[in-house]
């Protein structure tokens, strides 16, 4: 009986969605087309899961691209690998009216590898390369794939970006009870039109016109506020090994005895010639800082996603004979060396992303895209980055920071945080001077001593090219016309991890001359300029995401025959948002001292403070680009 109402309900959506409709584009509501550059007419994904390994995923998108910027929502591609085939795929192109004017057959698709930068790979894509010679234009993509995989199960995102209106998502999934099917839903708060159909082996939702969304400043990851449903299975199958996801310690249990098992032997050589490196310290933490610069000598990474060693690492005698390896690899090779000397350490797996992304952790699944390593110091953790060759040991930077993470413990998994940086430990210090002579011209210089996810945007600058320095300086300079940059000179200190940076520079006009007159703004070095947009109506939330405190102090020398007419008063400024201080101090008729303070905390804020955060960050902006006016006696 379960099985016929499954059936029933599977023939009721497909006649529902799948009849025939007029996609003429005079047929889509106006208020679809508002702040769109895309709109989805339709969007039906089947899912069925007949076994532990066999998926099939059945795809039909129709969608009208209403100008240029829309292209990027065409989305018509398919990937593929060993475990993985697509079955059919074709395209129709319709024109404004609705009428077809290009049909394109699977032969007619662009096939490519999915490398991007990886030197071992067999992952590979089908993808519709279409020039359009009109818009709007409407794209319908038919697809069906069959994979042996069921670790994943794509999330469903009725709202798949900013400025595309949705007027019908559905997605359908038809799995056997045994395999344990499991939903999360997200954010629905807000959209009632989204329903949820539950029939024997069936689960189903549909949406249903979701008006565009606007890409508004500050606004948070789309995951955090747009709906969608997150999927899996606790019992899958993965590149030809069975998987447990009933539970983060399972799982990790799981992971460790059949992902991770045997990849961890080092030759007796290797064994010796690292206790040789070691040699006779006993502190844990220094042994482990030995092993982590010896392996970041040794080794070059690469990305690997060939099977299953998208998930499992190369074995480590392996990366020790080679001197290459993944993130997977290269961690896992570090774990084992720190074995060799004693030192215990644990494999953990998160999202890296500069954009901060957790692991989900009431919902237990196939989640990260990358490997770091964790040691165990008292109460806490110190996290290694084994990817790259110039991170400081015990650093992390904004890839991987203040994200839950799945760590392995021999006794199973175990969600973890990774260091959350304070805004008091991301620090720019800034201290310098600067002349201006009586024709405008500015002579100065400058010292920035840069900590915490401050240093993490600057450290890698020590190993760019001239040219790319003087794109990046031109850049962080660029409220100054007419720069000339004269020495740049670096000193990174990777045991206190902080960066330094000596600037020295010189730029004409920079004062503007009005008769016996100059006028000039006084932080010449680190001027917040940019407002944030001002709505009507804000309808996102928004989002600091990292805190810092940056502190200025420079000293300003005028020319001979000049003296202060007018300068800004000291000015202070408080909020939720963070705390704004500048100090104008006259040391002498020629010189003034400048002192700054800017402190911006972090938070995820409701879209009605977003007008207080603007006010906020607008009378900063007045502030840093208040001027001075010299008068020539």
């Amino acid at each position: 009986m379960k099985f016929f109402n499954s059936m029933i309900w599977l023939l009721i959506t497909t006649a529902l969605y799948s009849q025939d409709i007029s996609y003429s584009i005079s047929d889509i509501p106006s208020e679809m087309k508002e702040n769109a550059n895309a709109v989805v007419r339709l969007s039906q994904i089947d899912v069925k899961i007949i076994s532990r390994k066999s998926m099939t995923v059945t795809t039909k998108t129709v969608v009208t691209i209403l100008n240029e910027n829309g292209l990027e929502h065409m989305d018509a591609s398919e990937y593929f690998d060993k475990s993985t085939k697509i079955k059919s795929i074709e395209a129709t192109i319709l024109n404004e009216s609705g009428k077809e004017i290009k049909k394109i057959k699977r032969k007619d698709f662009k096939e490519n590898s999915i490398s991007e930068g990886s030197i071992i790979t067999d992952n590979r894509v089908l993808y519709l390369d279409y020039t359009a010679i009109q818009y709007p234009f409407t794209l319908i993509f038919e697809s069906e794939v069959e994979t042996s995989n069921t670790a994943f199960i794509k999330t469903w995102y009725p709202i798949q970006d900013h400025n595309i209106s949705v007027e019908k998502s559905i997605i359908t999934i038809n799995c056997i009870p045994e395999l344990g099917f499991k939903f999360k839903e997200n954010n629905f708060a807000e959209y009632p039109t989204i329903k949820k159909e539950i029939s024997g082996n069936v689960v189903s939702f549909a949406a249903s016109n979701l008006k565009a969304l606007k890409n508004e400043d500050y606004s948070p990851s789309l995951s955090t506020y747009a709906p969608n449903v997150m999927m899996g299975l606790d019992y899958f199958h993965l590149e030809g090994v069975d998987g447990n996801a009933k539970s983060w310690q399972e799982m990790g249990k799981w992971f460790s005895d059949e992902i991770l098992s045997g990849t961890r032997e080092l030759s007796e050589e290797s064994k010796t010639k690292i206790k040789h490196l070691v040699s006779d310290e006993k502190d844990p933490i220094k042994k482990a800082k030995i092993v982590y610069n010896f392996v970041q000598e040794k080794t070059r990474y690469i990305s690997i996603q060939e099977g299953i060693g998208g998930w499992k690492p190369m074995n480590a005698k392996d990366v020790d004979r080679l001197g290459y390896g993944d993130c997977k690899a290269l961690t896992n090779y570090t774990k084992a060396l720190l074995e060799t000397v004693g030192v215990p350490s644990h494999y953990v797996r998160l999202y890296g992303d500069r954009n901060k992304k957790s692991v989900v952790e009431d919902f237990v699944s196939m989640q990260s895209n990358h490997v770091i390593l964790a040691i165990p110091n008292q109460e806490n953790y110190i996290w290694l980055e084994c990817t790259n060759q110039i991170t400081p040991f015990g650093f992390q930077g904004k890839f991987t920071d203040d994200r839950l993470a799945l760590m392995l413990k021999p006794e199973g998994g175990e969600i973890v945080k990774t260091h959350e940086y304070t805004t008091n430990e991301n620090t720019q210090i800034s201290k310098g001077n600067y002349s201006i002579d009586e024709k405008g011209h500015l002579t100065g210089s400058v010292s920035i001593k840069s900590k915490g996810t401050q240093y993490d945007n600057k450290f890698m600058n020590e190993n760019k090219s001239s040219d790319d320095l003087n794109k990046f300086y031109k850049s962080y300079f660029s409220h100054i016309n007419n720069l000339k940059l004269k020495k740049i000179n670096f000193s990174n200190d990777k045991e206190a991890i902080e960066f330094s940076e000596e600037v020295a520079l010189d730029a004409s006009e920079y004062a503007n001359i009005t008769g016996q007159r100059l006028m000039f703004a006084v932080n010449a070095y680190n001027p917040i300029s940019g407002i944030p947009s001002r709505y009507r109506t804000r309808n996102n939330p928004f989002e600091i995401s990292r805190g810092f405190s940056d502190y200025d102090e420079i000293v300003i020398d005028f020319p001979e025959g000049f003296a202060i007419e007018a300068k800004p008063e000291n000015f202070e400024v408080k909020d939720v948002f963070g705390h704004y201080k500048t100090e104008y101090v006259v040391v002498n008729e020629r010189q003034l001292l400048y002192k700054r303070t800017y402190t911006a905390n972090p938070g995820y804020y409701d879209k009605k403070d977003y007008e207080s955060f603007r006010k906020f960050r607008e009378q900063i902006a007045k502030s840093d680009n208040a001027k001075i006016v010299l008068v020539k006696n």
